[in-house]
């Protein structure tokens, strides 16, 4: 089964394209989950309305690593093959998931990480884009693996690799 998990913050406006725009049919199964991170506008009844499978609230903003580490354990526990995260702004394409989860499903790769700079990315602040370059920098150097984007919030993992 693959699981999408898509961490959310008074993302009303866009989480709804989000979700419809996620093709469902790429293996037996495809599950969304949202974590709703404490928002104050109507990002549930957004993502209800565009077919969440699973919606789970946070009462208060907890911020993206608790939201990411709990749609890692939902999804598992929903069993989940691989687990695609994407983010409700609408700043990666739904429609490259295909080839986001391609090397998990062909044996290549238990973590795949998109890459907004691989492509075109329309807005990104300046204090993030340089925050952003330092850190791939970084991890590239550390991991010896040539990383365009180690901040990505569009990333698959494999079963294996999200039990780790």
């Amino acid at each position: 089964m693959l699981t999408i998990v898509i961490p959310a913050y008074n993302e009303e406006k866009t989480i709804g394209k989000v979700i419809k725009s996620i093709p469902r049919k790429l293996l037996d199964f495809t599950k969304v989950i949202v974590i709703n991170d404490g928002s104050t506008d109507d990002t549930v009844k957004e993502a209800r309305k565009s077919g969440a499978d699973k919606i789970i609230s946070f009462n208060n903003n907890s911020g993206l690593a608790k939201a990411f580490k709990v749609g890692l354990e939902t999804a598992l526990k929903m069993g989940a093959d691989i687990i695609v995260n994407i983010d409700a702004d609408r700043q990666y394409l739904s429609e490259e998931i295909p080839n986001l989860i391609k090397p998990i499903l062909d044996g290549q790769a238990d973590i795949v990480l998109g890459s907004r700079f691989k492509g075109q990315i329309e807005y990104m602040p300046k204090r993030k884009r340089i925050g952003n370059f330092i850190a791939t920098k970084v991890t590239g150097f550390l991991t010896g693996i040539p990383i365009s984007d180690a901040q990505t919030g569009f990333r698959a993992l494999s079963k294996e690799a999200a039990l780790r």
